[in-house]
């Protein structure tokens, strides 16, 4: 199954939900990098839940069909990056973030609206859910 650029970035912003990912972004970078079109940045409070963000984007997208090309940082656990060709994502603990501080680097690019996020008591069952409706 072939998703487009918004449908693999819904599914990123909701497996993060899902693990309880904090402060997520999208930032549009097609103007301003030839890196990715998209970055999905967003933080865990430690390498084990930054760990389980991770492990959720991946799982989800290769449900839908989509492999990384690369996934760098796992072992340690502070800076996850999982590379989608025109789509990366970052998955920090908060110090890690602050001192590279991507959002200040590319401040120029524009903040697109994260895919609406479901207010629910319990994120990892109400975004599950609607990945599977979308899928």
């Amino acid at each position: 199954m072939d998703l487009s650029l918004d449908e693999r970035t819904r599914v990123c912003v909701l497996a993060a939900y899902s693990r309880q990912a904090d402060e997520i972004v999208v930032l549009d970078m097609t103007p301003h990098s030839s890196i990715a079109d998209r970055f999905v940045i967003c933080q865990g409070r430690s390498d084990r839940q930054v760990k389980a963000i991770a492990d959720a984007v991946d799982e989800q997208l290769r449900k839908s069909g989509e492999k990384p090309r690369a996934m760098e940082g796992y072992q340690t656990g502070s800076w996850i990056l999982i590379d989608y060709v025109d789509l990366v994502v970052h998955v920090f603990d908060p110090e890690t973030r602050e001192f590279y501080g991507l959002e200040r680097l590319w401040g120029h690019a524009d903040q697109l609206a994260v895919p609406e996020l479901p207010a629910s008591s319990n994120p990892q069952a109400t975004s599950e859910a609607l990945l599977v409706e979308k899928s």
